[in-house]
């Protein structure tokens, strides 16, 4: 199940995104978003157990992304220009920061019993960076919700926000 929220971009983003996903891999491709957010209260509390108070914007993610049949991840960044490609075991954590990202969604899933094979990737956002806005969040949603959606991951939706600590907290440094 996808849950789209529609942020002001998300229209030339997706065009944008399935534009250059067909270009690198093909047809195929499924599109996901997350809007990224801002917490009244409560920074860095959430994934502690603590109270928040966040709120989404109308600023986000677009990820186009299919699964390939191998143990590889293939990604690329469009806002970058950047491509990484990387395997899903712990010792082929990726190089570049931002696919640590993608990455550390996979190892929870992992680590959740969830099943998950290689796949293709294609995403861009619109969320400032470092802007205090979740821009690593709605990274981490955008592939959560893509690979339970895509695979044999074997989590119902519901659990995802209890059960996964953000990977940008356990996998990215």
């Amino acid at each position: 199940m996808c849950i789209e929220i529609n942020f002001k971009t998300t229209d030339k983003m997706k065009e944008q995104v399935s534009k250059k996903f067909q270009e690198l891999y093909g047809e195929g491709a499924v599109l996901f978003t997350s809007p990224g957010r801002i917490n009244l209260i409560g920074e860095h509390t959430d994934y502690n157990g603590g109270f928040v108070f966040p709120g989404a914007v109308d600023k986000g993610i677009v990820a186009a992304i299919r699964l390939n049949g191998t143990d590889r991840v293939r990604a690329y960044a469009l806002d970058l220009g950047e491509s990484s490609e990387f395997g899903l075991r712990e010792e082929d954590k990726p190089a570049e920061s931002w696919a640590r990202y993608i990455f550390g969604v996979c190892r929870e899933v992992q680590k959740r019993g969830g099943k998950i094979g290689g796949f293709d990737t294609v995403f861009a956002g619109d969320v400032p960076l470092g802007a205090g806005m979740s821009s690593s969040a709605a990274l981490e949603s955008t592939y959560a919700f893509a690979l339970n959606a895509c695979s044999a991951a074997g989590s119902t939706s519901l659990n995802w926000p209890r059960s996964v600590r953000p990977p940008s907290t356990t996998t990215v440094a």
